[in-house]
């Protein structure tokens, strides 16, 4: 293993850095280092700037009008646009759907869906988690019964991620109930416009309107968007999963809000302080941990290896360091942190902050990151998959 990049990947690294530090928008980059609201416009308006670069789908082969990256190239670009303060790439089209569609779709459905995906046109949503389903997602109830050239969908998904601005949403539904429950599913395209799709808000603890309730009522959904074969969609939901989890470890904007932690201890002047200093300490100890085991992962694709299965890992580890960034820098700001103004999250707020204004944001990011070790498969899920596959 050798964790020092190449002469050719440095240069690459500052091509990057050059082109984001060009082309992202100043009002967008101060939102996301100061943890401000960001809007449907903000994450799209990035999205269709690297669209037109060709890098939305920076994960992609080129023979889907990706750059072709490899693994190491695709890790310092997520590290140069996070330490910008870019928007996190929404997944759930280029991350997530994509590599399903390129791996089990058809020509057709290629031609069709991959496009609108790469240039950041078309919004996509994740129907994966219902009601009674979420960490164990054999057992979903969301039935596609198949009528001649079409199917039927009845059903309901939940948590779903910024599904009100999706146009689109795939979905794993019930088309069999025969045999073990992973044997039943399919995996389904939706076009969110279509009649007796119904989209209700959740909201959160921290006052966003992140996550939604989808409902499908006797939804009629095209044949031919059906992925792969049916019953095979566990196969195609596993392939999704591994891009997922290991997405969610977010090392990369770990370290941008490592740096954010300190620049808030040192203006609440408990940076000088030994016992505070040892908690970020301990922090960045986790950060650089979570790192080198996304470096090994990516040292073993560049060698050839096969790609050490640690996918559930990083996931528990990502989400972790998440969670105890936000709470120091909780403890940071002391009781400047807890009054909650959910105003103060918009960008130009002239409105009185309770202590200086890096504070305003602070309640709604710990409210928000208590979410972090449930989504994407809990933690207690991941570690009994950890123990099963990678200790045996």
């Amino acid at each position: 293993m050798d964790l020092a990049f190449t002469a050719e990947e440095q240069q690459f690294r500052e091509e990057v850095r050059s082109w984001v530090q060009a082309n992202l928008p100043a009002e967008i980059s101060h939102k996301v280092h100061n943890a401000l609201h960001l809007t449907r416009d903000d994450m799209q308006r990035w999205a269709k700037i690297l669209g037109s670069k060709g890098w939305l789908g920076y994960a992609w082969p080129k023979q889907f009008g990706g750059p072709g990256w490899n693994a190491v190239q695709k890790h310092l670009f997520e590290e140069e646009c996070a330490l910008a303060g870019a928007p996190r790439i929404v997944p759930f089209g280029p991350v997530m759907v994509a590599p399903v569609i390129m791996a089990f779709g058809n020509a057709e459905q290629h031609k069709r869906f991959l496009p609108g995906i790469a240039s950041g046109e078309v919004w996509w949503s994740q129907g994966y988690s219902e009601p009674g389903s979420g960490s164990d997602l054999a057992s979903v109830k969301t039935r596609a019964e198949r009528k001649g050239d079409k199917y039927i969908v009845n059903g309901q998904k939940t948590w779903t991620t910024l599904g009100q601005y999706g146009e689109w949403i795939f979905c794993l539904v019930r088309t069999s109930n025969e045999g073990k429950p992973q044997t039943g599913i399919s995996f389904l395209l939706i076009d969110m416009k279509s009649k007796g799709v119904s989209v209700r808000p959740i909201i959160m603890l921290d006052g966003g309107h992140e996550v939604n309730e989808v409902f499908f009522d006797d939804v009629e959904v095209p044949a031919e968007n059906l992925i792969g074969e049916e019953n095979k969609g566990w196969t195609y939901a596993k392939h999704l999963l591994s891009h997922e989890r290991t997405n969610i470890a977010d090392v990369n904007r770990a370290k941008r809000e490592l740096e954010r932690l300190k620049r808030i201890a040192k203006a609440e002047g408990v940076y000088d302080d030994v016992r505070f200093r040892d908690e970020i300490a301990k922090l960045e100890v986790d950060v650089v941990a979570l790192e080198m085991m996304v470096l090994r992962v990516l040292s073993a694709e560049k060698s050839g290896k096969n790609s050490l299965d640690v996918a559930g890992l990083l996931k528990i580890k990502g989400s972790e360091i998440q969670q105890r960034y936000s709470e120091l820098m909780m403890l940071a700001a002391g009781p400047y942190s807890l009054p909650f103004i959910q105003e103060a999250m918009e960008a130009g707020w002239q409105g009185d902050h309770v202590g200086a204004a890096h504070c305003a944001p602070l309640a709604a990011t710990y409210f928000n990151m208590r979410k972090t070790t449930i989504y994407g498969g809990s933690n207690e899920v991941q570690r009994n998959i950890v123990a099963q596959t990678v200790l045996g």
